[in-house]
């Protein structure tokens, strides 16, 4: 039976895996990304010594919502009270729950594709003025939203607390990218699909991919795939069932 290659890493890679074998797949995962935890910095210790003066915090990955729970069981015995959480998934939301137990506020399901633009529609995110927000993120990413939200009055601190490490694929993941010897192929960023697209054959490149968003859909179909199938979403159901689509 041919795989299923993923590229989600970690935790999240493995319940997407769950989900597939659950549905009589064969999966393999490709590691060519791996999230790693940044060195905490003097200005970052400050940040979390005083975070119960941040009216918001705002999450953007499970990986983030990791980094941040260790860092209020090391420097806060007792959570602090009054800030609203956010995240732009329900991923992210469930791990700021399992760890923190904190009620997170997610983008309403039908807000659009666009985690970021979704979260912003929420009515408590539209007027900020004056309000300090916290943006857990890793290095680089959601700089649209730290500018949107900065428009909106908010005093935005970014708190950076991972980088993503790239990696060439390893060898009998090339040689499956090179025969396209695959059932299909499974990507939620668009950094790793750019990642990956110079590893893929022509024959790779007509093998079935699924994405999570119509914007990963339209880079897809530029870097030279020709067989992009859109799930409904990033979870694990939402990917398994637009598998099934074309299966």
């Amino acid at each position: 039976m041919q795989p299923v290659l993923i590229t989600r890493p970690g935790e999240r890679g493995d319940a997407l895996a769950c989900s597939l074998r659950e549905h009589g797949h064969a999966v393999e995962k490709l590691p060519i990304m791996e999230l790693v935890p940044l060195i905490e910095t003097p200005g970052q210790r400050s940040i979390w010594l005083n975070i119960d003066q941040y009216g918001k915090i705002i999450v953007v990955s499970p990986f983030a919502a990791h980094c941040l729970a260790e860092a209020l069981d090391r420097y806060w015995p007792q959570l602090p009270v009054g800030i609203g959480y956010y995240s732009v998934g329900t991923a992210t939301a469930e791990a700021l729950h399992a760890r923190l137990g904190v009620r997170v506020r997610t983008p309403p399901p039908d807000a659009g594709e666009d985690t970021s633009e979704a979260l912003l529609t929420l009515p408590s995110l539209r007027r900020l003025d004056g309000e300090k927000v916290l943006l857990i993120a890793g290095e680089g990413g959601r700089i649209m939203m730290t500018e949107t939200l900065a428009e909106r009055g908010a005093r935005v601190t970014r708190s950076e607390v991972y980088r993503r490490e790239y990696r060439p694929p390893p060898a009998g993941a090339r040689r499956r990218l090179d025969a396209g010897d695959y059932r299909a192929l499974i990507v939620t960023s668009g950094e790793m699909l750019q990642h990956l697209a110079p590893w893929c054959s022509p024959s790779a490149l007509h093998q079935p991919l699924i994405v999570s968003s119509q914007r990963l859909a339209t880079l897809a179909d530029t870097l030279g795939f020709t067989a992009t199938t859109v799930a409904p979403g990033a979870t694990p159901p939402a990917l398994t069932a637009a598998l099934a689509r074309v299966s």
